[in-house]
């Protein structure tokens, strides 16, 4: 069903919304102009009672801080948001890219990709979004255009928090590792069949091929400054400088860490919502359960800066 606004248009967060909720976390008392409600601990967060489409400037500032600190946000009740209106919000929040940086989403705008189900938009691998290119996008926003009766759940995984309850000796080895990430093995016959060996202008680049990347196996966040893991099994191939078992063993263990119940928050979607995660800090997987229904999300990214480890370095590119 299309999502289609049976609501008035808001104009003002109310005044009642406006208060810190007794849930919230005390670091959101400090700001008011945004009605939190924690999920967790220290990991998701829902927003109710604000349009995103006609946020004032410290509304921006505020919602940029807290998605650092909550990692994904989910924002009730925008369904009066269109394309436009979601890549003006996205440029608010920083530089908006190109949807993707191969697949051709058709008739939409270039900063939207379109994740249709029925031209194969599925998610259904943990993964963090374009992690395949020198510098992945920073922050994704996912709008709900059409949803199935039932199914079709996201969920996000706290690559911080597992990164933290890990053991300590597992955290200082893999500080010092780098991991190839390679996008060819999801979008490498689309780039060379569909797109015919032309994909999209990225970074001031055509990509006409997909040339594997090295990443930090851990990441430090360029905001917060927090450790997270920055693997995923999605686009990285494999560890440098390990063998091949060695490899896909640490991998596994860092997956099944990485996506353990307890690191994980799931979003069940309404018409109306909109979500906003920090590619940095997080992992995603949209469950493929809903059988032949149909289902469209559009996603627009943020500009996001070159994986930085602990030791500071950043790995060289073009790994193998």
């Amino acid at each position: 069903m299309s999502i289609v606004s049976d609501r008035p248009e808001a104009t003002a967060v109310p005044e009642a919304a406006t208060a810190p909720r007794a849930t919230a976390a005390p670091e959101d008392a400090a700001t008011p102009q945004l009605p939190i409600t924690p999920l967790g601990p220290g990991f998701g967060a829902e927003i109710h009672g604000i349009d995103l489409a006609r946020l004032d400037d410290d509304q921006v500032l505020a919602l940029r801080e807290a998605l650092v600190r909550h990692k994904v946000l989910f924002v009730r009740g925008q369904d009066t948001l269109d394309d436009a209106a979601q890549i003006e919000f996205g440029r608010r929040l920083g530089e908006v890219t190109v949807g993707h940086p191969v697949h051709d989403s058709g008739d939409v705008a270039p900063e939207v990709y379109s994740l249709d189900s029925q031209d194969n938009g599925f998610a259904d691998v943990w993964h963090t979004d374009v992690t395949f290119v020198e510098r992945p996008p920073a922050i994704s926003v996912l709008r709900a255009v059409v949803l199935p009766p039932t199914g079709g759940d996201t969920n996000w995984a706290d690559s911080q928090l597992a990164y933290e309850s890990l053991s300590p000796g597992l955290r200082a080895h893999i500080d010092t590792l780098t991991a190839v990430h390679d996008g060819s093995r999801e979008f490498g016959y689309y780039l060379a069949q569909r797109r015919k060996g032309r994909g999209n202008l990225w970074e001031g680049e055509v990509f006409t091929e997909l040339k594997p990347v090295e990443h930090p196996v851990v990441r430090v966040h360029p905001e917060s400054g927090r450790k997270g893991l920055f693997v995923n099994p999605g686009f990285t191939s494999h560890i440098v400088g390990v063998s091949e078992h060695e490899s896909r063993g640490l991998l596994d263990i860092l997956y099944a860490h990485l996506t353990k119940p307890e690191h994980v928050v799931r979003h069940r979607w309404q018409r109306g919502d909109v979500a906003l995660w920090d590619n940095r800090s997080t992992a995603h997987y949209a469950n493929r359960d809903y059988g032949d229904q149909h289902r469209v999300m559009h996603r627009i990214t943020l500009r996001g800066d070159t994986p930085v480890g602990p030791a500071g370095a950043r790995p060289a590119t073009g790994g193998a």
